[in-house]
């Protein structure tokens, strides 16, 4: 059973997996939410397809004045450590500290290759983090007896009602309830 972990949901911008322009994060230590976080991220490429603006209402003029991914993902490295690694004085390594920690995501193939892209382009060492899946999962413990298995759909099997669909922080929350429930 996975009692550490880190849910994360990222929105993009269009088609490209790099193009992230809002990430959410919620950190489950010992089974119990410690920390979220959210941001609007400027995306690389910059740019909004008419179909991922319908989905999550986020639009190049709310990201105009938003941090870059690298920038944003200083801060959460350093929430990251805050939540897990109180105690840490040597902050050198964070990167391989936070690898440790397995990330959850709802179809983590999604997030793992935007997280992936979004690392390459800003030319930052991708540390292999570790990502388990809720879709798989969920899967397995519903089969068929779901009329489908997407986030809301599980979320709601196990007991969670996910408002704000499609808000990367009220996505990764689904995500962390689905995971403390099926993992």
């Amino acid at each position: 059973m996975i009692r550490d972990f880190i849910a994360i949901d990222f929105e993009t911008a269009n088609q490209q997996p790099s193009s992230v322009c809002s990430v959410g994060v919620v950190m489950v230590r010992n089974g119990q939410i410690v920390d979220t976080f959210y941001s609007l991220i400027q995306p690389e490429p910059n740019y909004y397809s008419y179909f991922c603006q319908r989905v999550h209402g986020i639009t190049q003029s709310d990201t105009d004045d938003a941090p870059v991914f690298s920038e944003v993902w200083q801060q959460l490295e350093e929430r990251i450590v805050d939540a897990f690694y109180p105690n840490m004085q040597d902050t050198e390594d964070i990167r391989h500290q936070i690898a440790a920690i397995p990330f959850v995501a709802h179809n983590a193939r999604f997030d793992e290759g935007c997280l992936k892209a979004v690392f390459r382009v800003y030319q930052m060492d991708y540390p292999g983090y570790r990502f388990y899946d809720t879709l798989t999962a969920a899967r397995r413990q519903f089969g068929h007896s779901l009329p489908n298995h997407q986030l809301h759909t599980v979320a709601a099997a196990c007991g969670y009602d996910l408002q704000h669909h499609h808000h990367a922080l009220a996505d990764a929350e689904a995500c962390a309830a689905i995971a403390l429930y099926l993992l």
